[in-house]
């Protein structure tokens, strides 16, 4: 959907003959993208008030608004390496943002199920408790997938920020 989206905005730039707009659009994307971070600071207690479930629900769209953004700004005139890689984290960052949250989710939804039907067919919730213990090991594993999020967000902010400094300097 955020390649279609942007492949569709990338269009009527240039039907409209407004193609200079995607040069502003890096900005915008950007500081979209750094608003959306307001999650971690919530995550992190820094920000008390709010729901971190909102301020996660805000993060992903933020994040992915200013990611297609940033996709326009980049549309397919790459001719150097320093975008390229950071477009690349980029399409990286998302995905293990996407991926994380729904396989954790289903993974959840599915271990919860599994155990419901157990203690429903009779066992005990120790017994379903050793059954499940794989399974819920995984699952806990799984709830760690950030620890991979977190530095490729990183990276992208390291490329970026070269990326913003070569352009200050060359331009």
């Amino acid at each position: 959907m955020m390649i279609f989206v942007t492949i569709v905005i990338d269009y009527l730039l240039h039907y409209f003959h407004l193609v200079y707009i995607g040069r502003y659009l890096g900005l915008i994307g950007t500081c979209i993208i750094l608003i959306s971070f307001v999650y971690s600071l919530r995550k992190r207690k820094i920000i008390q008030s709010g729901s971190p479930k909102d301020f996660l629900m805000m993060h992903e769209y933020m994040a992915w608004i200013g990611s297609v953004l940033l996709l326009v700004h980049a549309g397919v005139h790459f001719n150097a390496i320093l975008p390229w890689l950071a477009i690349l984290m980029l399409l990286i960052n998302v995905a293990s943002g996407l991926v994380g949250k729904f396989l954790l989710k289903n993974a959840s939804i599915t271990l919860s199920a599994n155990r419901q039907e157990l203690i429903s067919s009779g066992m005990s919730i120790e017994e379903a408790d050793k059954k499940l213990f794989f399974d819920t090991i995984t699952v806990d594993a799984m709830k760690k997938w950030r620890v991979i999020h977190l530095p490729i967000a990183f990276t992208l902010g390291i490329l970026s920020l070269m990326h913003i400094i070569t352009i200050l300097i060359f331009s």
